[in-house]
């Protein structure tokens, strides 16, 4: 009885000791936090994604509040988080809402894989070793590298062999754009109006682009030549538009023989 007793004395004696030296390293060792980047803390959303490219969110509040980072660094928050920082820091914030979208369209019944894959079972991997799975080099390799990263679950493999992106959940942090190894997923603006080129297929080839996708971009000019505005160009066996011009006439892709050109309005669908 007595040695629990004494444990017992000594147990709450070394607490107490510990309670005080603690206290004194608190007050030692305090560091004042900078108000505004406590308030610019708060407003962020906390999803400590690292899609701003700062190690968190707390990273990011000190940035902004140093001056080192825009107030519309935040992807995940959005044009409403980066007004209300924008508040914070006396600045207008200026913010368009992103998504991600998939350049390709080689789903398993218009791209056939080369042969059968024996390896590790992730996009990274099957790039490094067979340079992807699918004849065209391209094109989406399939083993969803982007919807494991997603912090969202606004990513998710279909039965099609390729990754489908939900418009309702996608924030465009970002994060399974950084992660392809094909350099296939694209952030958009959703108030983007113009043509799209859902291909990255650069193989001046015609004839093997047609062997490998038959929805692959087989460089025929003939959007450049219908295009009433000129603002589209092949360059480096893709389609590029130039948006400041576009204006949404759809000639290109109604003339589009393997259907690789589409509007960004009806692609993504902004919500």
């Amino acid at each position: 009885m007595e040695i629990i007793i004494a444990t017992l004395v000594v147990s709450l004696v070394l607490a107490a000791l510990l309670g005080f030296l603690l206290g004194v390293f608190k007050k030692v060792f305090h560091v004042d936090v900078d108000p505004t980047q406590e308030a610019v803390r708060a407003a962020l959303p906390g999803a400590n994604c690292g899609a701003c490219g700062f190690p968190g969110c707390d990273g990011l509040a000190s940035a902004i509040a140093l001056g080192e980072a825009p107030v519309n660094a935040c992807p995940v928050g959005g044009p409403s988080v980066a007004a209300e920082v924008g508040k914070i820091m006396g600045v207008v914030a200026s913010a368009e809402t992103q998504v991600a979208v998939l350049l390709c369209q080689g789903t398993l019944d218009k791209c056939a894989p080369k042969a059968r894959y024996n390896g590790i079972k992730t996009c990274k991997a099957a790039k490094l070793s067979v340079n992807g799975t699918k004849l065209c080099d391209w094109g989406c390799i399939g083993f969803g590298d982007c919807v494991a990263v997603c912090p969202f679950g606004a990513i998710h493999m279909a039965e099609d062999g390729l990754p489908h992106v939900d418009y309702r959940k996608c924030t465009g942090c970002g994060l399974c754009v950084a992660e392809c190894p094909q350099r296939i997923l694209t952030k958009v603006p959703t108030a983007r109006k113009g043509a799209i080129a859902l291909c990255s297929n650069r193989n001046p080839k015609k004839a093997q682009v047609i062997k490998d996708c038959k929805t692959g971009c087989i460089k025929c000019g003939k959007c450049e030549k219908v295009c009433p505005k000129s603002c589209i160009k092949v360059t480096d066996g893709v389609p590029i538009v130039d948006y400041a011009v576009c204006d949404s006439c759809n000639e290109c892709v109604k003339n589009c023989p393997t259907k690789v050109l589409a509007l960004v309005e009806t692609t993504v669908k902004a919500v």
